[in-house]
């Protein structure tokens, strides 16, 4: 570490090939996903060498440090995603092969028709999680109303969405 502090790279090499492997396999652990575990790997180390100084050797060794960083740089990852709808098997599925303008304003109008249908509380709902990309809680909050209510609202408009569809 006292190499890379003087600005070292052989050292920095050194360091990254005893400890990259353990890095990515807890980031990989943590996200369950190669490409973003390869970012994790990618900033911890770049940090590192940015600011070596991070490292305090009286309070552990390496390794054990660098997992617990890349744990925590993991998780607060996964934070930042969205969050998965508990709606996934709810599937608003179109015939694949709309290229025709007539296909297209066909099923423009089954939208709308559905829409048309729909309360105005679970219009706006939908409307936010799809055409603004707010999530469930985003929704709840800007509404005021429940996060239960706000999915319940989301779920049965998909579920209407994805009956016109299909009938």
């Amino acid at each position: 570490m006292s190499a890379i502090r003087s600005g070292d790279e052989s050292a920095m090499g050194v360091l990254y090939d005893r400890y990259s492997g353990v890095v990515y396999s807890v980031a990989l652990r943590v996200l369950g996903e190669t490409g973003a575990a390869e970012d994790i790997l990618q900033e911890i180390f770049m940090q590192l060498w940015r600011n070596p100084a991070a490292f305090n050797s009286q309070r552990g060794s390496v390794g054990p440090w660098l997992a617990v960083i890349a744990r925590n740089r993991s998780i607060d990852a996964l934070r930042k995603r969205r969050p998965e709808d508990d709606i996934a098997d709810v599937v608003v599925s179109v015939t694949p092969d709309m290229t025709g303008d007539a296909e297209r304003n066909q099923a423009m109008e089954k939208v709308r028709g559905a829409l048309g249908l729909m309360s105005a509380e679970q219009r706006g709902a939908l409307e936010m999680a799809y055409f603004e990309g707010l999530t469930h809680t985003e929704i709840a909050a800007k509404t005021g109303e429940p996060l239960g209510t706000v999915k319940t609202r989301i779920r049965s408009g998909l579920l209407a969405l994805r009956k016109v569809f299909n009938s």
